[in-house]
């Protein structure tokens, strides 16, 4: 074994210990990542037995055991030298743009980091990465959404759509919020508005939760969808499963790429549709992007209280977006039908955004009186941010009997605000 000018154990011997373990998983049946903890056990016997071969002076002993066994269980069972980015908490988002260009985010800030792989490394990282989603990539299916096993959401993009190198981003699962407190207590927004949201979810408002990318939509959906009551039955629809809230009646629903064949795709408009049929007291729709609008619209415009979320960059954007896709549905969707049926179905609006520290924030809740005039949908600010603070705009939600019907003073709780 030969040692680096760090005194860190050679290329070499990793490598070598890398195809013994790799050897042992394979004779044992071992599921490397389903079976994480036997991987590390078998891994820490392969490095002990090396170092008692040491006292022989066959070889030499290894300066950091516990530092090759956790890279070795990061090639096998992990995802090799991204696994680290993986682990470590304070990290938000992985990104390869190629194998020599690797980068992360951290506290909402971008990093090149120092790590270089190979073209090879990162074809085998995707479909170690894609075998437990049970999704595919080839040329007829050149782009990918799936849920890694820690429940990361990964994104690749095939070599040929993107130029020269496959595009690969893996957008962390970080659980820093599970309830309307936790974002008042990580700054997001004042306790007068979490109660003001609160209030509205228990009164069955439709909100709809607008923003950017990596502007906390998903983490806010989710705390919203914990202040549902325990009674109520929710059915959600999602690209791949990103929610993760805790409630006692909740069927959560992916959609499914087509087969080989070209058949058996699930689209997010079928799911939708889907959920009209399970007795839903609640529906949540994890990203509105298309046609599937238009049935999401129906069913609020039905009484159905649903949560949803769609990427804008304000409230009044976000009600013209939500315009605007349904009429993807087909030629007979009409503005005159969609406008009125938005300015009716929609009731809130959370707007979120990132600030120049990386601060996640709400910029502004608006309400939506239900009336539009020549196709413009109109709002009332509710909440709006004047000089770094969110505080009352004035405005009052619209339905106020159904905050009555749910036991909430929502003058009450905005005199508070105010």
């Amino acid at each position: 074994m030969s040692l680096d000018l760090s005194g860190n154990p050679s290329v070499d011997l990793v490598g070598d210990l890398d195809q013994e373990l790799r050897a042992v998983v394979r004779r044992e049946g071992v599921d490397p990542q389903l079976e994480t903890q036997r991987v590390r056990r078998l891994a820490e016997e392969l490095v002990r037995a090396h170092d008692e071969r040491s006292l022989t002076g066959v070889v030499a002993p290894v300066p950091d055991p516990m530092g090759v066994v956790g890279e070795l269980v990061a090639r096998v069972s992990g995802f090799g030298p991204l696994q680290r980015f993986l682990d470590d908490p304070e990290v938000e988002e992985i990104w390869v743009n190629e194998p020599s260009r690797v980068f992360i985010a951290r506290h909402g800030r971008h990093e090149l980091t120092n790590v270089i792989l190979t073209r090879t490394e990162v074809q085998e990282l995707v479909e170690r990465m894609l075998k437990s989603s049970g999704r595919r990539i080839d040329l007829s299916q050149p782009f990918v959404d799936a849920m890694l096993p820690q429940g990361h959401r990964l994104h690749v993009v095939l070599e040929g759509i993107s130029r020269q190198f496959a595009a690969v981003n893996i957008r962390k699962f970080v659980l820093k919020a599970a309830r309307l407190s936790d974002l008042v207590r990580l700054g997001s927004m004042p306790t007068p508005a979490a109660r003001f949201l609160e209030a509205a979810v228990l009164a069955g408002q439709n909100i709809v939760v607008a923003g950017g990318t990596q502007a906390g939509k998903t983490t806010m959906l989710n705390c919203l969808a914990a202040a549902i009551p325990g009674g109520d039955r929710i059915i959600s629809a999602e690209e791949v499963f990103e929610l993760r809230f805790s409630h006692p009646d909740w069927v959560p629903m992916q959609t499914r790429q087509a087969g080989l064949e070209g058949t058996g795709e699930v689209t997010l408009r079928d799911l939708v549709r889907e959920t009209l049929r399970m007795r839903p007291t609640r529906i949540i729709v994890g990203e509105v992007r298309a046609a599937e609008c238009l049935d999401l619209l129906l069913a609020l415009n039905a009484g159905l209280p649903g949560l949803a979320t769609i990427h804008a960059n304000s409230a009044r954007e976000a009600l013209v977006k939500l315009c605007t896709l349904p009429l993807l549905a087909g030629e007979n969707i009409s503005a005159r039908f969609v406008v009125p049926t938005v300015a009716s179905s929609v009731d809130l609006v959370v707007h979120l955004g990132i600030d120049h520290a990386g601060v996640r924030r709400i910029n502004e809740i608006v309400a939506v009186p239900g009336r539009a005039e020549r196709d413009i949908v109109e709002t009332e600010p509710v909440f709006v941010r004047q000089g770094g603070e969110l505080v009352h705009a004035g405005g009052m939600p619209t339905r106020l009997d159904s905050f009555e019907r749910a036991g909430v003073d929502i003058h009450r709780i905005l005199r508070g605000a105010d």
